[in-house]
């Protein structure tokens, strides 16, 4: 083969010597498998083989496949095709024989008229099982023999008819498709099931079919009656990931098409050592013959200890226990305290939980990935009851020693829903949130079975939740959070504690999962990372030591300090019949590893994430022993590697371990904070004082040199409805509240702007009180104002600061906040020519050309207006919220959700914020050294603020959920004055609406100005305004005003070429006219020279 198509990299994975029984590939997501795989040993029999029990891969002449299934389908027949081009690269002479797009009998008859009788061919017999819907109370083993007897009856027609033929049956669940999403919706038997119930529900079909067909071939005797016929199942079901968690979009089918075709190859050959799977860097484990084993897999040619069934959980003497503890007799009489409870006490036993509790993987095989989706719940280390403690260790088992009458522990394989799995109610995959539903799981199951004495028998609940939150806190750091998960959890033990009788719950500390990150970090474990990764992507992804690892950490940590602190808070022990016990053994975790100092993988299930059987058996030993142990006393830690024996309980105290038996005393939580009264700041400022002289430029202007405050604006500045609590009061204007010119009290008690500024000159004037309508101070809003309304506002606020007799006009600095266009957008789809952007930010510019020609000394804060769409959260079943919200901005949050009319709302809210940007930063303010516009961009970007639990949090909204309330007003107040100390480019572009007293910021002593255009260039407080003219008074023309404000780009370069291309041509005909008028003159000249000398 030619490797010149190949970089250097794969010609060396490429180039494999004789021994080498696998093939690294960088990416199976290729059109062609066949062209990038190499073995070794590639050659044909020295002789046509007789045997179908020697037939090699190159002896292969023919390749074709049937599928069992009464529909088209094509998947198959892709995958067969893939499978096709491996075995070209042994014999290049293959045929692919493909059925017609037909019913499966006919595929059936045509594929053996097609088939020579001479050539040896493979067969593949495709199972479906994605085709199979079983729902809950259905016959599985009904659906399961159904099936099973189509494959024999094809089998049989196939012996008989075919000949030189092996034929592999392979247990398949093909690809997602919308077919088969069609499918689900047709096997939607009870409430609830979904694509994930159906993965669930595949993953076991496969299961069950793969056992049933390798039943019947046994049975059959692998139709290997006839040395040139052979029927063989593949050893393990072939499936592509479904799970939801997969980024679908970011891979094509081609990819898992060729991952099938990997599996089909895989299965093909004689069994090796190591089985192909991912690696977990990008590589793909692809086998090849090799000498000892070169053939294609028959049941004769394969090892006999390797059973083609999924085996059952080996009885290894290291998954029993010694049972030596010698008093196992109940109380003398039933005990009526939780705290005087013997283990023989105990009646009955549940969990509640995920996927370790579920059992999932315990007892699959080292090389079976699949085995990990097997829910083995008889195995589980804190639920499970197969076999008895000298075989299988879990707590139900120990505790059967002391009372054989014990019920409630799952047996066997299974979901939570099956018979079986009785009261072990975890769900794979579940999370805190899950818990109280599984909770009323448990309640109902006890009370509904006739074994449990539901009010007078003794209940061990074992909970242990948190592991797959912690996988998933990285996507959403709120909804995860810790107080989240403890909420969580609280609930589900507050219907426990509420409705469940005589029940002691261990609550097992999360564990430390970071040590489990080693497993994917080595790539020789062979562990396949690339799939953990999509389970628990937040706990593999970040690298040791980065910021996310970080994270990590801190929500482990904080996880496990959330679930002590709420045992800790005692209120689980309000009456003697119920306890909630922590069992903190998972604290620490000490990751199992052998001589060479790798990990132990033999503790863990084939994805080296779940844990084997061994761990549970550990598992089962530790939650034990903390049980005996008590409380302050109980072991914190879990070494893996550390031999353990079971405790036995001692005989002066023979209880189960509670706080009071332990004479222990919960640790005092602290107090809460004290409420909340108001919603003031702390000021820290140290240097408030002024300039030492008035300043003559703005961009030397420190707050403490700010005379004057004014605002202009609608009813968020008036303080609409800021301190209302139903619709009766919304028509209050809160103006003393107001976030940018109110000035009620002081800073300690109301955050306002004026208020902070306050602290630097406490002869500040200007600012608004109480809730008298205008004039009040120089709060010049209107509700209900648009930006027609500011040029208004602008003229009035010019006459009270030229009468007002506490202001010299000429010389107090003065600071206007300007804030609109909120109105307008709420009311932009109900008159676009007289609300658009361009009528709005003409009447802005009028407004400031104002401040401009006739104010000297003014800062102006522009505060660029925010984004409506977030409102559309704000939801609250009141009256106020949902009679007058929609009324109030019907252009934003009448629309539905990805609908024309709200894209064209966000379009113009982003449109209104650019023409703002345009007009500020455009230079036409910029030629007074005493006047200043200052765009502040923090409601930009807007957020809104959220509750613990993720919902919005109301208490910053009015009663009508759309204007905001004192608290509201105090967070835009921090973060309008956060903004004006800021460099212009470093702004903060959001809001950050948290409750902190401490978070205003302070002039530093580099740059101790309010920021500006010109000082945010300069890297020192000596500002440089060269250039600028130093004396220009108010009235100085402003530019010519254009119909666009900017010339755009585009135009500009034209205007520039077309002005050269002009120079050029005159330029060239003045001097083309004047070159000619001097040969002229020299012609004129030489004609008198002439004349003058003529004979």
């Amino acid at each position: 083969m030619d490797l010149m198509g190949f970089s250097n990299k794969q010609r060396d994975v490429l180039r494999v010597p004789w021994r080498r029984s696998v093939t690294h590939l960088a990416s199976a997501d290729e059109s062609s498998l066949g062209s990038y795989l190499l073995c070794a040993n590639s050659s044909t029999s020295p002789n046509t083989p007789a045997s179908v029990n020697s037939l090699r891969p190159a002896d292969v002449s023919v390749v074709s496949a049937l599928v069992l299934s009464d529909t088209e389908r094509s998947d198959e027949i892709r995958a067969l095709n893939r499978l096709s081009e491996i075995l070209m690269t042994f014999n290049p002479d293959v045929s692919t024989v493909l059925p017609d797009q037909r019913i499966f009998m006919d595929n059936t008859e045509d594929i053996m008229q097609s088939l020579s009788p001479t050539q040896w061919k493979l067969l593949l017999l495709f199972v479906p099982v994605n085709e199979l819907c079983v729902c809950p109370g259905q016959d599985l083993k009904t659906v399961i023999d159904k099936t099973v007897g189509r494959v024999e009856k094809e089998l049989d027609d196939l012996h008989k008819k075919l000949k030189n033929t092996l034929v592999h049956v392979v247990v398949w669940s093909g690809l997602p498709s919308v077919e088969s999403h069609s499918r689900v919706c047709q096997c939607q038997c009870e409430e609830g099931y979904n694509e994930n119930r159906h993965r669930l529900d595949t993953i076991v079909l496969m299961s069950s079919l793969q056992e049933s067909i390798g039943a019947l071939l046994e049975r059959r005797d692998w139709f290997s009656d006839r040395e040139d016929f052979s029927v063989m199942l593949q050893s393990t079901p072939v499936y592509a990931d479904h799970s939801p968690s997969v980024d679908k979009s970011s891979r094509s089918d081609s990819y898992d098409i060729s991952i099938l075709a990997l599996q089909l190859w895989t299965n093909l050959l004689q069994p090796m050592v190591s089985e192909a799977e991912l690696e977990g860097r990008g590589f793909f484990s692809i086998p090849c013959p090799t000498e000892e084993r070169p053939y294609l897999r028959t049941q004769l040619n394969s090892q006999p200890e390797l059973r083609i069934l999924d085996p059952s959980p080996l009885l290894d003497p290291v998954m029993g226990t010694e049972f030596t503890c010698e008093d196992k007799t109940p109380s003398p009489t039933i005990p009526t305290s939780v705290h005087t409870l013997r283990p023989a006490d105990i009646k009955v036993v549940a969990a509640m939980g995920d996927s370790l509790t579920a059992g999932n993987g315990v007892g699959a095989a080292q090389n079976n990935l699949l085995g990990v989706f097997t829910e083995y719940r008889g195995l589980s280390w804190c639920i499970g009851g197969d076999e008895n403690l000298t075989t299988v260790t879990t707590l139900a088992n120990i505790l059967k020693e002391f009372n054989p009458s014990l019920t409630g522990y799952s047996l066997g394989r299974g979901s939570e829903n099956s018979k079986q799995s009785f009261l072990n109610q975890a769900v794979p995959g579940a999370k805190a949130d899950d818990m109280a539903n599984q909770a009323r799981a448990v309640i109902k199951r006890m009370k509904e079975d006739s074994r449990i004495d539901f009010q007078n028998d003794w209940k061990i609940i074992t909970i242990f939740i948190g592991g797959n939150d912690l996988c998933a806190h990285c996507s959403d750091t709120l909804y995860y959070s810790p107080d989240n998960i403890v909420k969580r959890i609280r609930e589900a033990l507050d219907i426990l504690h509420s409705e469940v009788p005589r029940a002691l719950v261990n609550l097992v500390e999360l564990l430390d999962i970071v040590p489990l990150r080693r497993m994917h970090q080595d790539p020789s474990l062979g562990c396949p990372t690339r799939l953990v990764n999509m389970m628990c992507r937040c706990v593999l992804k970040p690298k040791d030591g980065s910021r996310e690892f970080h994270m990590l950490q801190d929500f482990n940590k904080a996880y496990q300090r959330g679930m002590r602190e709420l045992v800790e808070s005692g209120q689980y022990d309000t009456h003697d019949n119920f306890t909630v016990v922590l069992q903190p053994f998972f604290r620490n975790v000490f990751l199992p590893v052998l001589e060479d100092g790798k990990p132990d993988r033999s503790y863990f299930s084939p994805d080296c994430f779940h844990l084997s059987q061994k761990a549970h058996t550990l598992m089962a030993r530790a939650l034990w022993n903390n049980m005996l142990e008590p409380l302050g006393n109980k072991t914190d830690s879990q070494d893996f590697t550390a031999g353990m024996s079971l405790q036995c309980p001692e005989k002066s105290v023979p209880y189960l371990r509670t706080y009071h038996n332990s004479n222990y005393t919960y640790e005092t939580p602290p107090p809460p904070p004290p409420p909340v009264t108001n919603w003031g700041s702390d000021f820290s400022c140290v240097d408030t004082a002024p300039s030492d002289t008035v300043p003559t430029s703005v961009h030397r202007l420190r707050p403490g040199d700010i005379n004057v405050v004014a605002a202009v604006g609608d009813s968020l500045t008036a303080g609409f409805g800021a301190k209302a609590n139903n619709i009766l009061q919304l028509l209050d204007e809160e103006r003393g509240v107001s976030w940018s010119i109110g000035g009620d009290d002081h800073l300690e008690t109301v955050t306002t702007l004026p208020n902070i500024l306050k602290k630097f000159n406490p002869n500040v004037f200007g600012f608004s009180k109480g809730k008298d309508k205008p004039p009040n101070g120089f709060n010049m809003a209107v509700s209900g104002a648009k930006a027609n309304n500011i040029p208004v506002q602008v003229m009035d606020l010019i006459t009270a600061l030229k009468s007002s007799t506490n202001v010299d006009f000429e010389r107090d600095w003065k600071l206007v906040t300007l804030f609109i266009g909120g109105n307008d957008l709420c009311q932009y789809c109900l008159d676009r020519d007289s609300l658009s952007p361009h009528k709005y930010i003409g009447y802005i510019r009028d407004s400031l050309d104002m401040l401009y020609n006739e104010v000297p000394k003014v800062l102006v804060n522009f505060v660029q207006i925010l984004e409506i769409k977030e409102l559309r959260k704000i939801k609250r079943d009141t009256l106020g919220c949902s009679l007058l919200q929609e009324n109030l901005c019907p252009c934003f949050l009448s629309p539905g959700e990805n609908s024309p009319e709200l894209s064209e709302m966000n379009k113009i809210n982003r449109d209104l914020q650019t023409e703002t940007e345009r007009l500020v930063y455009g230079g036409r303010y910029d030629k007074r050294e005493d006047f200043a516009v200052v765009l502040q961009p923090f409601f930009k970007n807007s957020i809104v603020p959220m509750m613990g639990d993720g919902t919005p949090d109301i208490s910053f909204f009015s009663a009508d959920c759309f204007h905001f309330t004192e608290r509201g007003h105090a967070e835009m107040a921090i973060s309008l004055w956060n903004n004006m100390l800021e460099p212009i480019g470093s702004k903060q572009t959001y809001n950050n609406f948290t409750y902190d007293r401490s978070k205003i910021h302070c002039p530093t002593k580099e740059h101790p100005f309010i920021f500006t255009r010109v000082n945010s260039m300069n890297d020192d407080s000596d500002v440089s305004t060269t250039s600028i003219p130093t004396t220009v008074a108010p009235g100085t023309p402003l530019p010519i005003d254009c119909s666009k404000d900017l010339v755009p780009a585009w135009a500009a370069a034209i205007l520039a070429v077309v002005g050269l291309l002009i120079g050029w041509v005159v330029s060239w005909i003045f001097f083309y006219y004047r070159e000619r008028r001097n040969r002229r003159k020299k012609q004129s000249a030489c004609e008198t020279e002439m004349k003058g000398t003529s004979f």
